[in-house]
């Protein structure tokens, strides 16, 4: 079964920083050519959103309103996604989770992706 662990979550100041990582078992990101990970995030009462993307040939994307501030990466060795999430803002805090899709479709419509982590928490304060 596959399983998508986060960790790195916890409580900060505004501006300041957290990595979060997604490991994977049973699950092998680089095994799939047109696998896609990537973190999303959901804050209360508001949607859930795409933070940021990465495909199996390393193209990234963000949401406008993480640009410059988180960067998103993979470690294949270790089956690992992580996100360098710096100067953080209030409007951050939200559940953050992990999740991938061996077919390429990460937009988070109609059961895609195909496989999530149950979510870290990110909060930060001003």
């Amino acid at each position: 079964q596959v399983q998508l662990v986060e960790s790195g979550g916890g409580s900060v100041q505004s501006g300041g920083s957290l990595r979060l990582s997604c490991e994977a078992s049973q699950y092998t990101f680089s095994r799939y050519s047109r696998n896609c990970m990537g973190w999303f995030r959901q804050a209360p009462g508001k949607g859930r959103e795409v933070v940021a993307l990465i495909n199996a040939g390393g193209t990234t994307s963000y949401a406008e309103s993480v640009k410059g501030r988180f960067t998103i990466s993979q470690d294949n060795a270790k089956n690992t996604l992580y996100m360098q999430m710096n100067s953080l803002k209030p409007e951050d805090t939200a559940m953050y989770y992990c999740a991938t899709d061996p077919f390429g479709r990460c937009d988070d419509t109609n059961g895609h992706p195909l496989y999530w982590g149950q979510g870290t928490q990110v909060t930060v304060s001003s």
